[in-house]
């Protein structure tokens, strides 16, 4: 598979999502949701302190920028948020307390205390539903060009949570369906650059794979989620290099299932439904 040229990406969006690359030929479809840390002036900042406002709470630092490395070296269109997650966590569901929590691990979110049902349904409103819908469109996209496509969401995460520090370096996450994510393990460990594990430092408990299963392992596609500790993606050099190893595992893998890819293979719809 070819790398596109930058000048050949395009992009649509708007103030709450933007895909980039919409015309990326491969059977994949890259997804950010925790892309931006900008919150709207309306909401005066959620009464966060200016440390809050930029830290990993409000968004997941390196993450856009090695997905949009992934999006050029795999040519796949990316679907990112443009909103903080303290906003709206684009990976969790209306009904989750942390979708406008009123804490995130040790900052407080004093614009997201006591809100009324009508609040938290205008923030869905503008937000959550404007995201999901524009995941589903590049997904129908691909599925209209023949193509049923493997979804990767992209998330960085902090080296010390709550006080104690993590050794995990690069987290390969799934829910039930474990087809792809089982075989970029495969590809990617060992390896001497990152220590890489499974459903670290989250998994499907802590309600991380809304994502996943609301718009791929519910319509049987393949699926995975990675997480980068965020020290590690933090300079241009790091981003390229990680870009680099994800993205050569997923060519080396995505082969092993082009039955899975093609419209035609309509089994790996239903192993993947038999899976749930």
């Amino acid at each position: 598979m070819s790398e596109v040229k930058i000048d050949q990406i395009e992009s649509v969006g708007n103030d709450i999502v933007e895909t980039i690359n919409t015309g990326g030929a491969a059977p994949i479809v890259l997804v950010c949701e925790h892309a931006s840390k900008f919150i709207p002036a309306y909401l005066d900042g959620l009464g966060l302190s200016e440390e809050a406002a930029s830290s990993h709470a409000a968004w997941d630092p390196g993450a856009l920028a090695v997905a949009e490395l992934l999006s050029t070296r795999l040519n796949a269109p990316l679907v990112a948020q443009r909103v903080s997650r303290l906003v709206y966590d684009c990976n969790r569901p209306p009904e989750a307390p942390s979708a406008m929590p009123e804490k995130s691990e040790i900052f407080e979110v004093p614009g997201n205390v006591s809100l009324s049902d009508e609040q938290r349904l205008d923030r869905v409103n503008k937000y959550y539903r404007p995201f999901q819908a524009e995941v589903k469109q590049a997904i129908d996209a691909k599925q209209a060009s023949g193509q049923l496509p493997v979804m990767i969401t992209i998330h960085s995460f902090t080296p010390v949570y709550n006080g104690k520090k993590r050794a995990v370096e690069v987290g390969v996450l799934h829910d039930s369906d474990t087809r792809f994510a089982d075989a970029l393990l495969n590809a990617l460990c060992p390896s001497d650059l990152y220590d890489i594990q499974r459903n670290e430092p989250y998994g499907p408990e802590d309600g991380v794979t809304h994502t996943l299963v609301s718009q791929a392992q519910s319509r049987g596609l393949l699926n995975v989620m990675i997480e980068v500790r965020n020290d590690l993606i933090a300079k241009r050099a790091d981003q390229e290099q990680v870009a680099e190893l994800l993205g050569e595992a997923i060519l080396q893998v995505l082969p092993q299932f082009s039955a899975e890819t093609a419209v035609s293979g309509q089994g790996a719809t239903t192993k993947a439904r038999a899976a749930d």
